[in-house]
C-alpha cells in the first residue's frame, strides 16, 4: 500500500511464497557438523574371541537397539556406541543388562559452564564390561560359590549366557544360573574354550536313569576322530541327542594345559587326578554337513540365509590389523555361523535373511 497523489493511495493484494531450505533440529545440527557426541557406550569383554559380539550384533539388529546411536566405532576388546543425548545411552546400558551379564560404571567430564545462567555442560561414558565367559566352555568355580550355588561341582559346562550364566554339571545334571553381581564377587575364568575343542566318534552309549530337561545322563565310550585306536569311557550329559555313530566335540583334558588356581584347589580337595575323567563331551557335531556345505561353496553355492551387520567404523589402532588378526577374526565369524546352524535356541535369538 503506497500514496500515489494527495489523498489519493494504491493498494494491492498478491500472495508472496516462502522456501525454507536445510533446516535441522539443534541435535541433527551437531551431528551434521561432527560436533562430536554426549554420551559414549563402552562395551567390552576380555576375551582372546569376538564370538559374544557377533551373536550380541545379532540380537541389537533384532531389537533395533542402536537406532538412536549417532556414531559406532570398534576398539580394542570390544565396541563404542555414541550418543547425542544421555537418556539414549541409559537407555542402551539397560538393554545390554537385559541380555548379558555385565558391570557398569559410571564417569562425566566437565564441558564447559555459564557461572551466570548456572548451567553446565557435560559428556558422559559407561563403561560396560561383560562378564569373560561364552557358551560351551568349561569353567572350575570357586569353591565357595560352587557351596553356595545348589552345592553344585566346581567343574561345570557354560550351558547358556544371558542376563545371567547358565551352568551344568555334566556328571550329576544339577543345573544353576549365576547372576553378574555374584560373578563379580567370585570372579573366574574358563579352563578351556571353544577354540579347544576336540572331535569324538561315538562308539557306543548306555543311558542312566537320571533325567533333567533337554538332558540325560549316559555313560559313552569315545575315540578321538582321528584316532579311533584310543577309546575312553565317559560320563556325559548328552544322552539324550547321542546315537551310536555320532559325531561330538569335547575337551580332552589329557593334552589341555590346565593353569588354574581354583582348578588346583579343586583338585587337592578331590584327591588328585582321579577327581575328573579325561574327556568331558560339550555338543553334537554334524561333519557330514559340514562337508555339503563346502561342496556347495565350490560349486557357487552356499548357506541359504545370512545374516545382517551392522556398519561400525575401526579406530586408527584397529585399522592396521595383521593377517593373523584377520584370519583370527574370520574364524571367529565362521565358528559362530555354524554355531547358528547348530543349535536351534541360538537360531531363535536372531533374525536370518534371505
Amino acid at each position: 500500500m503506497a500514496q500515489v497523489f494527495a489523498s489519493t493511495i494504491l493498494q494491492q493484494t498478491f500472495v508472496v511464497e516462502f522456501v525454507v531450505t536445510n533446516q535441522q533440529c539443534d541435535e541433527c545440527s551437531r551431528v551434521a557438523a561432527q560436533q562430536t557426541w554426549k554420551a559414549v557406550v563402552q562395551v567390552r569383554q576380555k576375551v582372546s574371541h569376538k564370538r559374544t559380539f557377533l551373536w550380541l550384533e545379532q540380537v541389537i539388529l533384532k531389537h533395533n537397539a542402536h537406532q538412536n546411536t549417532t556414531n559406532i566405532k570398534e576398539a580394542k576388546d570390544g565396541i563404542d556406541f555414541y550418543y547425542v543425548t544421555r537418556a539414549h545411552a541409559v537407555r542402551m546400558v539397560e538393554f545390554l543388562r537385559e541380555v548379558v551379564p555385565v558391570r557398569v560404571k559410571t564417569s562425566e567430564q566437565l564441558i564447559s559452564s555459564d557461572i551466570h545462567s548456572g548451567t553446565s555442560n557435560y559428556r558422559f561414558s559407561y563403561s560396560v564390561e561383560i562378564v569373560p565367559i561364552c557358551k560351551d566352555d568349561l569353567l572350575c568355580l570357586p569353591v565357595k560359590l560352587a557351596r553356595s550355588s545348589s552345592n553344585i561341582s566346581p567343574l561345570v559346562l557354560c550351558s547358556r549366557v544371558s542376563s545371567a550364566v547358565g551352568l551344568v554339571d555334566y556328571n550329576s545334571l544339577k543345573s544353576v544360573e549365576i547372576r553378574s553381581n555374584t560373578y563379580w564377587e567370585h570372579p573366574f575364568t574358563p579352563l578351556c574354550e571353544a577354540k579347544d575343542l576336540t572331535e569324538f566318534y561315538v562308539i557306543d552309549i548306555q543311558l542312566e536313569r537320571e533325567a533333567a530337561g533337554r538332558y540325560a545322563l549316559a555313560t559313552a565310550e569315545v575315540a578321538p576322530s582321528k584316532d579311533l585306536s584310543t577309546t575312553m569311557t565317559v560320563r556325559t550329559h548328552l544322552g539324550r541327542v547321542l546315537r551310536p555313530g555320532d559325531h561330538c566335540l569335547g575337551y580332552d583334558l589329557r593334552r589341555a594345559n590346565l593353569n588354574d588356581v581354583h582348578f588346583d584347589a579343586f583338585v587337592r580337595r578331590a584327591g588328585g587326578d582321579a577327581a575328573f575323567q579325561d574327556v568331558v563331551l560339550v555338543r553334537k557335531s554334524y561333519p557330514n554337513a559340514r562337508k555339503k556345505r563346502t561342496r556347495r561353496a565350490g560349486a557357487g553355492g552356499g548357506r541359504a540365509w545370512r545374516l545382517k551387520t551392522i556398519t561400525v567404523e575401526e579406530e586408527v589402532e584397529a585399522l592396521g590389523k595383521s593377517k593373523a588378526e584377520k584370519a583370527r577374526a574370520e574364524a571367529d565369524y565362521e565358528m559362530f555361523l555354524r554355531d547358528i546352524e547348530e543349535d536351534p535356541e541360538l537360531r531363535g535369538m536372531i533374525n536370518l535373511y534371505k
